[in-house]
């Protein structure tokens, strides 16, 4: 029983570990100023 707990919060704080990685070293890119909304053609919308 005790061992299934250590692997479940090894595997848990593997996990934690790995995303605060991912969430330091990512691209906090610009977004894009431009596009975004175009009103959508009436033909679009029907099949």
């Amino acid at each position: 029983m005790w061992t299934l707990a250590r692997r479940v919060a090894a595997a848990l704080g593997l996990a934690g570990l790995i995303a605060t990685l991912f969430r330091l070293r990512g691209k906090g890119g610009v977004p894009p100023q431009s596009g975004g909304w175009r009103e959508v053609p009436e033909s679009e919308l029907r099949p």
